[in-house]
Formats: C-alpha cells, sequence, structure tokens
C-alpha cells in the first residue's frame, strides 16, 4: 500500500526549524518531529518528482537499525508511533504516518562519520588518481569495487549548501577534541561492521555509509547517541551480493539509478532539475522498497 506522497510536510501546529534535501524537522517543544518526506536529491539538488514510499522506506528502515544496534551505541528515537506525538501533530497524521520519527533534542556532532568498505564512487577516482582514499594510502592494484583489506573511518564536514568535504583525523580532533573524535571513529567502525555482516547474510553488500552523532545535553556522561537516518539507501550503497563481481561499477539499491538518468539525458546538475518520466519514478520506488524488504525480511507495513 503507498502512503500519500509528501513532497514537503505541513504540520500546522509546530514551528518548521528546517527542510532539508529530504527531511523537514519541527520543534516539538523538548522534542523534536523529524519528518522524512518523498523529495529525492541528486547531485545535491532536489527533484521536483516525488518518489512514491520513499519517505516511509527511509524512516522504515532506520527504525530497523535502530533496533538492531541498540545495544551497541544510544539513539535519538523516542517513537515512531502517531499517537505518542504531540497533540498539535495529531491533525496531521495521515502525512506524518510510517515517515515519521519523535525524537530527542541533541547537540550534533559537526561531522559527518562516513565508514567505506568498498572501493567506490569519489573513493575510487581518488584511487586511480593518486593510490589514497582521503589521503589513507591503499595497496596498489585494486581494482573498482573492490573489498578493502579492512574497513576506514573518512570523515567529512557538514555542509550546509553543496557538497560535504573530506577532513583529516587532526581537523576531527579540533573541532570536537581528541577523545570524542577517537569514540566517534570506533563506534562508527563496529556498527558498519556489525551492520555489515547482517546485511550480508541478507544478500546484501553494505559499500558504505555515513552516520551521524549528537550529545544529549540531558546525559551527563556525554556519550555519543547515533541520530538522524541510519543505513538507508540515502546514506549507504547497498549492492546485491548475487551479481556483485570487482572491476566494474555494480547495480545498487539506492538512487544511482536515477544519476545514471540525469547523466543519459545531459542535465548540467545545476538547479532547477528536471522533472522525473513515469517509469523512472516507478523504478526508483520499487528500488527503495526492495532495500527494505531485503534487509528486514517482510514488505513495507502498510
Amino acid at each position: 500500500m503507498t502512503a500519500p506522497m509528501v513532497l514537503q510536510s505541513q504540520i500546522s501546529g509546530l514551528k518548521l526549524i528546517s527542510r532539508g534535501k529530504v527531511r523537514d524537522l519541527y520543534d516539538a517543544g523538548d522534542t523534536l518531529l523529524l519528518v522524512a518526506s518523498d523529495r529525492l536529491s541528486a547531485f545535491d539538488v532536489v527533484l521536483p518528482t516525488p518518489i512514491p514510499d520513499k519517505g516511509a522506506v527511509l524512516t522504515q528502515i532506520s527504525l530497523f537499525w535502530f533496533d538492531y544496534l541498540k545495544g551497541v551505541c544510544p539513539n535519538h528515537l523516542i517513537s515512531a508511533e502517531v499517537k505518542d506525538f504531540p497533540a498539535a501533530a495529531q491533525g496531521d497524521a495521515a502525512q506524518l504516518r510510517r515517515r515519521t520519527m519523535l525524537v530527542k533534542k541533541l547537540q550534533m556532532f559537526p561531522v559527518e562519520c562516513v565508514v567505506r568498505g568498498y572501493l567506490s564512487g569519489s573513493s575510487w577516482k581518488e584511487y586511480k588518481k593518486l593510490g589514497t582514499v582521503c589521503g589513507i594510502q591503499l595497496p596498489a592494484g585494486l581494482q573498482e569495487s573492490a573489498k578493502l583489506p579492512q574497513p576506514i573511518f573518512t570523515p567529512s564536514s557538514k555542509a550546509l549548501e553543496g557538497h560535504d568535504e573530506n577532513i583529516t583525523m587532526a581537523q576531527v580532533e579540533a573541532l570536537i577534541g581528541k577523545e570524542m573524535a577517537a569514540k566517534l571513529e570506533r563506534l562508527s567502525l563496529e556498527i558498519y561492521q556489525r551492520a555489515a555482516d547482517y546485511a550480508e547474510t541478507r544478500g546484501i553488500i553494505l559499500a558504505d555509509t555515513k552516520f551521524e552523532f549528537g550529545r544529549d545535553p540531558k546525559d551527563a556522561s556525554g556519550q555519543p547517541v547515533l541520530a538522524d537516518e541510519v543505513l538507508t539507501p540515502d546514506s549507504s550503497r547497498f549492492w546485491p551480493r548475487e551479481t556483485y563481481q570487482a572491476g566494474r561499477a555494480q547495480e545498487s539499491f539506492d538512487k544511482q539509478f536515477v544519476r545514471d538518468y540525469l547523466e543519459q539525458i545531459g542535465w548540467n546538475k545545476q538547479p532547477p532539475a528536471p522533472a522525473l518520466p513515469e517509469d523512472v519514478v516507478r523504478r526508483t520506488s520499487e528500488k527503495y522498497r526492495a532495500a527494505y524488504r531485503a534487509l528486514a525480511g517482510k514488505d513495507l507495513p502498510a
């Protein structure tokens, strides 16, 4: 069952804090309401065409992983049930169902915690040129999409607009302190490995992903809290294991299908983005739903 499509959420009773490429964030007093829309961005530009069920898939996959990883790291989730949302949001239940999380207010660390287990995308381009990934020296002779000798932590800055930029561990330490930088690296690598091991049992290769962490101001321990989305097709590269072969680009469960279409039509990657044809929208929606089905072992909740 496809939920009502939401290109931009509208919650009349709550203050909109920000509208990102995909998520809308509302102030709910001591908490936040995080709404995953059906927007899709490519090459850092939001497309005008929504993708059916995309927001629901992103939220439901995040919920799956938050539960799976709760023994590794605390997370920001309070509830994903509309009945638990603030009274001011209850009148908008139809657009919030399946795609929304009530979450803690955190002090977010200004770092994207990227973990790479395979050589793909921008990392492959850098490796071909320099033999490194984000400045980390790798063995010679690796192929495109090759599995790395071990996963690597390659943090980046959080850009308010445009592309995030790779930064060094020294820069991370300067931003958040040496001890916290080491904690985020350790946690990111552990979460990646646990998720990759599980995904392998579901016939999926987790090539790379990114995490965001914050600090709960109400928690005196100051331990990192996993936040935002986690291990979704928007924040990760998922490849079907059965078709994987090093030495070439891979099929994927993410929006690479849309990127390929936009490259094919010669779009200059500048706003405004072109509308997507119906068949591209349908096949992209199917990709997202297939990712949930493969990971969770069941169809998207109705």
